[in-house]
């Protein structure tokens, strides 16, 4: 897992939960006073226990959690990678775009951030339906991202998730259709 995923999660529960839960997670998964640094690699089993932690602390699913930091951390992905979003764009183009032209240099900047593979077909103008593969099996991190996004854009995105890898599917299938 890259650092910067750990750094703004790290962000995200000080935010929305305060630093001393943070402490807390760290001691709860056993990870110590451990801190990330945004350009090294860590094993997944970091986000994995933090997020078990988490859970375990303060009532939510791990689904939740996860949704709720992926709505979090848009804007911050969104501000990392200005010159790669287009103006124009709103929810739908930059998720379109995502693998093809900001995965593309994450991967090319840093080839141990490893961030999941997707393909995005445009059905209409106004709906998109994505193919979410990761062996990490983090989507609702995604579809956070996805609620996050439309939010920054101040627009209405629905969600539907057609199958998912956590039931057995091969891949997550999720339909995401704009109001506009």
């Amino acid at each position: 897992m890259h650092g910067m995923i750990l750094a703004e999660m790290q962000r995200f529960v000080d935010a929305k939960f305060g630093p001393q839960l943070w402490r807390g997670l760290l001691g709860d998964s056993g990870l110590g006073l451990q801190s990330y640094e945004v350009n090294q690699s860590y094993s997944d089993q970091h986000v994995a226990r933090i997020v078990a932690a988490a859970a375990r602390q303060t009532g939510l699913s791990r689904d939740a959690i996860l949704e709720s930091f992926g709505e979090f951390i848009a804007p911050h992905l969104l501000a990392m990678y200005p010159s790669l979003v287009k103006a124009e764009w709103k929810t739908l183009d930059v998720v379109e775009h995502t693998e093809d032209v900001i995965h593309a240099v994450v991967r090319s900047q840093h080839p141990d951030a490893d961030p999941p593979y997707l393909r995005v077909h445009r059905t209409g103008d106004a709906e998109i339906v994505i193919f979410y593969d990761s062996p990490r099996k983090l989507c609702f991190i995604a579809k956070g991202i996805v609620k996050g996004l439309a939010d920054h854009f101040g627009e209405t995105v629905g969600v539907v998730e057609r199958r998912c890898m956590l039931t057995g599917a091969p891949d997550c299938t999720l339909v995401l259709s704009a109001d506009g």
